[in-house]
This record gives C-alpha cells, structure tokens and sequence, in this order.
C-alpha cells in the first residue's frame, strides 16, 4: 500500500491561532507517518500522508493573506512578521523530502511579512543546508525521555533535539520548545524537573542560553483514539486515560476531545511553572494552557 499521495489541496482557508502563531496556513500535508500514541492526526487519518502538489497555491493565498492580515506588532508571536504555522496537521521536518521544502523556505525567506513556523520530533539535519535568515521558526517538541519512548516511538530522542539547538541557530532558524503534550501521571513533575535540568546543561555546554522562548500545552487526548490504541496495542494509554481528572472538552473547531479538567488543571499549571521557572527562569513562556 502507498502510504503517500499527492493531491491537490482545495481549500485554501487561512485559520486565526494566536498561541503559537498568528495564523495556520493551508497544508501542506496532512497526517503523519510517525504513530504517537496521542496525536490528534491519528484519530482523523489513522494511516497514510497526503501531501498537496500544488503548493504553489499555498503560498500565493499565504502572500495575499499577510499583506493584509490585521494583527498588531510587536506580539507573543513575534517582534515583527505575521506568523503562519505550516504544519499543523503533520511533521514538516519528518515529511520534507515529500515537499518542495527549499522553495517554501525561500518563500517565507523573502517575504517581507510574512514568517514559517513548525513543531517537529524529528531532527532532519538535511534541513541545515539552508539559511532561512530567521524566517522559519522551528519548534523542537520536549518531554521526558522516559515518557517520549513509549509514547513518541521511533521519533528523535530527546537527547538529540537538545543538541540540534544550536545547530538549527547557527544554520539561521529561530528555534523555539515545545513543551506539548504534557502528560499528568505518577510522579511526573519530578520527570519533567529533571528534563529542565537536562535543558540547562545543554544550554550551557551548547551556549544557547537566553535565546529560545518556550510554549506548553498540556495533554488533549479523544475517546477513539483511546479505543483505537487499546485496540491495536499501541502502548501509553495508562498515561494517557485518565478518566479520573479529565472531562470533555469541543475545541474550537468542533471537535470533542477529553482535557483535564477544570478542577485540577490550573494546579497542574501553576505547579509545572514553578518548577519550570526554579530550574529555567531564563526561558521565557510564550503560552500555557
């Protein structure tokens, strides 16, 4: 079976964000041919990647946008340029050879206005032949070593994100972490205090300390992608099912998905920032919900 195909993407919809960019481009692609146990692209396109052929167009509708998005600079996003994630339904960086990456790189390069933006689990050092000039924000995705095997398999290892900071900054990407999801279990803060501690290290030894900003999102998991995972063995759900201190929550764009809840969130929150803020008070935190 051909896991990718080419199509010709359709819609040319150009969504508000306002977290980790200003805006959401079209895509570029869509699914993912990683199997996270919690990624939300699994529960609408459980294999396979489709990647659009006419990226061309992408771009046009992203150019026309950003001459005349009404967003006021500076913001969280950035300083200057209208910001436009260009993968949020699948991995850029894993998926780039399917793309016509340098071309779209050299679009956002060039644009005055406008600037890229991705989160990965995968460090494509293909990637570092090209100098974006600080056009392309890459968002290396961060969590627990331990939790990334069983939930993130077969995806970089945490190790080696951290070490592609300064590889990324020098090449001439903005680089940014994604702290997302964060996942609540037993003893899980003092999981996520000794990755601060790591990032620290890194850091220093790397020298890239005050030059990265931070984002967090804490867990949203799905009712069937809990029953797809339970019934194809993919491991994680007792880290990611906790009926207990989650509650159902429709997103902004309709769809109804378990969070945790109310009562307990703005604790895990506050506790997840002190902690964060103990170990790496130089980082600043774009978000956190």
């Amino acid at each position: 079976m051909n896991l990718v195909t080419q199509v010709s993407r359709k819609s040319m919809l150009i969504r508000p964000s306002g977290r980790s960019t200003d805006y959401i481009s079209p895509s570029f692609g869509h699914g993912c041919l990683y199997n996270c146990s919690y990624c939300y692209m699994k529960r609408n396109k459980p294999t396979g990647l489709s990647i659009a052929k006419n990226h061309g167009d992408i771009l046009t509708a992203i150019s026309d946008h950003a001459w005349f998005a009404d967003v006021e600079k500076p913001n969280q996003t950035h300083e200057e340029y209208i910001t436009y994630d260009i993968s949020c339904n699948e991995d850029f960086a894993l998926h780039a050879k399917y793309h016509q990456w340098e071309r779209i790189f050299d679009f956002f390069t060039l644009h005055p206005r406008a600037m890229a933006s991705f989160a990965t689990k995968y460090v494509n050092e293909d990637l570092l032949k090209f100098n974006p000039q600080g056009k392309v924000r890459i968002r290396f995705s961060l969590m627990p070593e331990e939790i990334r095997k069983i939930l993130e398999p077969n995806t970089s290892s945490i190790h080696d994100r951290l070490s592609a900071v300064r590889k990324f900054q020098d090449a001439g990407y903005d680089v940014h972490l994604n702290f997302s999801p964060v996942v609540v279990f037993s003893g899980w803060l003092e999981y996520y205090r000794m990755l601060f501690v790591e990032i620290d290290a890194f850091a220093t030894v790397c020298d890239w300390k005050n030059t990265v900003k931070a984002e967090v999102i804490f867990l949203t998991h799905n009712i069937d992608k809990h029953v797809y995972n339970v019934t194809h063995d993919i491991p994680g759900e007792n880290l990611l099912w906790r009926p207990e201190i989650q509650e159902k929550k429709t997103s902004q764009y309709g769809g109804v998905n378990l969070r945790y809840n109310r009562y307990v969130k703005p604790q895990y929150i506050k506790e997840f920032t002190e902690t964060f803020n103990a170990t790496l008070p130089w980082i600043p935190i774009r978000y956190i919900f």
